[in-house]
């Protein structure tokens, strides 16, 4: 399972090369918006109200549709931030191409990446990162590439000795922010609720809940921190503006460090978030993400939410039995493959008993 996880959006970045590779130097800089679903309201148009009078975003929203458009651009399409007309077409004949995979298997009678994966339909934006111009995440400053050494995770580590040689994804206690928010490989559900003073947004991935105050308190002092951090909300017209600060570090905030490692937040990290609704079934969803301490520059998420009233939330249950973790731990750390092979020494000695040995002579006593 760990190891599938963001396959789906791997095979997603591929999907969006062009034909012809373009050279980062001979990109086009990035073009006026074009008539994208969800980035712009209609002429006209005014966003509902909720009975006490704040623009209604309730409902539910999910990204799985975002899943044809990786979150970094590819780094030959440099400065080109939308695709030409025949670059979209080709993409969406990729991308039919893919969701054939679920067919083959069903007659295959076998079960394999074509179920594990949503696959969306690509947009013509060529990145979810639309800041800077290049759609990537900003080096790393120096501090960022020497924390990156210890940022391990499932993803970069074949051998584990204990729990902090996983990330808190892998161990299903957080996917964290801004990577919440965004699109993985599958359970990309994202549900808005609302009543007078609050907001909550509630992810399908890892089941976690951000329940935002709208009342104008501001964060807890900077030693309360949280996986998630602490958001607080206002209206910005229609628009929910979302800041959130007070993050428990070491959590991956993507770019690439030592090794290909993500770069770790620090407790300085701060994101302001954006929902704008641009029409009955769609929210403009913008996010500005700055660690200074990390990163060299902020960057910015920019891509539309689309409203699928029959989407439906089950029950993220993750790793049942909580048994993953200590099995590759068990599986794979070298001390402990040293301390098994001792023991076995020990008990063909005559020197120790199995655990299964001392059961039954205490049942027989």
């Amino acid at each position: 399972m760990t190891s599938l996880r963001f396959l789906g959006t791997a095979l997603a970045a591929a999907l969006l090369l062009p034909a012809t590779p373009v050279a980062a130097e001979d990109a086009p800089a990035a073009a006026a918006v074009p008539d994208e679903p969800g980035l712009k309201a209609p002429p006209g148009w005014k966003a509902p109200r909720t009975e006490w009078g704040d623009p209604d975003l309730t409902g539910k929203w999910p990204i799985d549709n975002l899943s044809g458009t990786p979150a970094q651009r590819p780094p030959q399409l440099g400065t080109k931030a939308w695709l030409t007309d025949e670059e979209y077409a080709a993409a969406l004949k990729a991308a039919d191409d893919q969701l054939k995979l679920y067919n083959m298997e069903v007659k295959a009678n076998r079960m394999g990446i074509g179920h594990w994966t949503e696959r969306g339909t690509p947009m013509r934006q060529t990145s979810l990162i639309m800041e800077p111009a290049d759609g990537r995440i900003p080096p790393p400053t120096p501090l960022g590439l020497e924390k990156s050494k210890d940022t391990k995770s499932s993803w970069s580590e074949d051998t584990f000795i204990w729990v902090t040689d996983f990330s808190p994804y892998d161990r299903c206690i957080a996917r964290g922010l801004p990577g919440a928010m965004t699109p993985g490989a599958y359970n990309s559900g994202i549900e808005v609720w609302q009543s007078p003073g609050y907001a909550v947004i509630r992810l399908e991935m890892i089941h976690d809940a951000r329940i935002i105050p709208l009342t104008g308190k501001g964060p807890p002092p900077a030693p309360v921190k949280s996986w998630m951090g602490y958001s607080v909300g206002h209206w910005d017209g229609d628009s929910l503006v979302i800041e959130t600060t007070n993050f428990i570090p070491g959590q991956p905030i993507g770019g690439s460090g030592v090794g290909g490692r993500a770069i770790p937040n620090s407790d300085q990290m701060k994101i302001v978030e954006k929902l704008t609704p641009t029409g009955p079934d769609h929210i403009h969803y913008e996010a500005w993400v700055s660690d200074p301490l990390m990163l060299t520059a902020p960057f910015k998420y920019d891509f539309p939410w689309t409203r699928n009233p029959d989407y439906v939330q089950y029950e993220y249950a993750c790793i049942e039995g909580n048994e993953q973790t200590r099995g590759y731990i068990e599986g794979t750390s070298p001390f402990l493959a040293a301390k098994r092979a001792e023991r076995a020494e020990m008990r063909d000695a005559g020197e120790i008993m199995h655990p299964e040995d001392a059961v039954t002579l205490s049942l027989k006593k």
